[in-house]
């Protein structure tokens, strides 16, 4: 019997240990909503998603609104920032390595005409095709800062 008990408590262990996540979640495009403006997030080419230092996600449907609801404060807490990319509709990747291009010819759910590009050379190719300015994350974290 005590055998049966222990197996019990370890398989509970496991599974409670297993739920406690702290990485991204994929969004649900169509049914999520933005944490910010809470408009459905559809756009595949736009969504964020910060993850907090404990595994809270928060999702955003345009850069910009994650930008927004940062403000100004510093991201002490914050253990993620990802971002989808205009040539990679619906994958995430970290803000910090993205490039960013504003741009009319691209407008975003929110107005701003803010998009994410994996590479400077992506950002720079579709400044070419609609026009804009390329900026890196450093850069628009600031100007969302102010």
């Amino acid at each position: 019997m005590r055998f049966k008990g222990n197996m019990v408590i370890s398989i509970l262990i496991l599974i409670q240990a297993g739920s406690c996540r702290t990485g991204p979640e994929p969004i649900a495009y169509g049914s999520d909503a933005c944490n910010f403006c809470r408009m459905t997030i559809v756009d595949q080419q736009h969504g964020a998603e910060l993850v907090t230092a404990k595994g809270k996600v928060y999702k955003f449907d345009a850069v910009e609104c994650m930008l927004n609801y940062l403000g100004g404060e510093d991201e002490p807490a914050v253990g993620q920032l990802l971002v989808n990319t205009y040539t990679r509709p619906g994958q995430l990747m970290e803000a910090s390595r993205a490039s960013y291009l504003v741009s009319e010819g691209i407008p975003s759910p929110m107005g701003a005409n803010l998009t994410a590009f994996e590479s400077n050379a992506e950002a720079a190719k579709a400044q070419q095709e609609h026009g804009g300015e390329v900026y890196s994350w450093n850069i628009i974290r600031n100007r969302y800062k102010e």
